[in-house]
């Protein structure tokens, strides 16, 4: 899993402009001051001065512990990403003279990846001459869906792609 990409926020130092609009630790407006002069107040309050908004002119600032800015940001990032839900497309793959009891076995994992909330891709693959009986792998997802007709809802019909074929089903709601 990749780490969202961090807006880079230029602090103390880093701040290359010679005025800058500053605001307090408690929120205050202290006015447009000379970026030294502000970064020695920070530093004389114990505090950063970082670049809040670098759109406006002159840019505004704020003095702030930015170790904890930065704590508090990831720690609100972190609860963002909790709550969003991620589906995975689970595959399972068939012949089309399958044995019913292989059948039902890879029914009862379709079941378990349905309940977990994830879609699932069922392929039935062909090789040399089943080609000519592709009637046998659309019975095979026939039965298939009825097994599953109770926990999962067919998203995209069985399509033809070369020598398989496919079809999603998703959760019931």
């Amino acid at each position: 899993m990749s780490r969202p990409a961090l807006i880079k926020q230029r602090v103390n130092h880093l701040i290359k402009v010679p005025e800058v609009r500053v605001i307090g630790p408690d929120g205050e407006q202290l006015g447009i001051l000379k970026t030294s002069e502000a970064i020695r107040q920070s530093r004389e309050l114990g505090y950063d001065l970082v670049e809040v908004s670098s759109t406006s002119e002159p840019p505004v600032c704020r003095i702030m512990d930015f170790g904890k800015f930065k704590y508090e940001q990831s720690k609100k990032d972190h609860k963002i990403r909790q709550h969003q839900k991620s589906t995975q497309v689970k595959e399972i793959k068939l012949r089309p003279r399958t044995d019913i009891h292989d059948l039902e076995t890879k029914v009862r994992r379709i079941r378990e990846f349905l309940s977990e909330g994830n879609k699932t891709k069922i392929t039935v693959m062909f090789r040399g001459r089943e080609m000519a009986n592709k009637e046998f792998g659309y019975q095979a997802m026939e039965k298939v869906v009825e097994e599953l007709k109770e926990c999962g809802t067919i998203e995209s019909q069985p399509k033809m792609e070369g020598r398989n074929l496919y079809m999603i089903i998703a959760p019931k709601s």
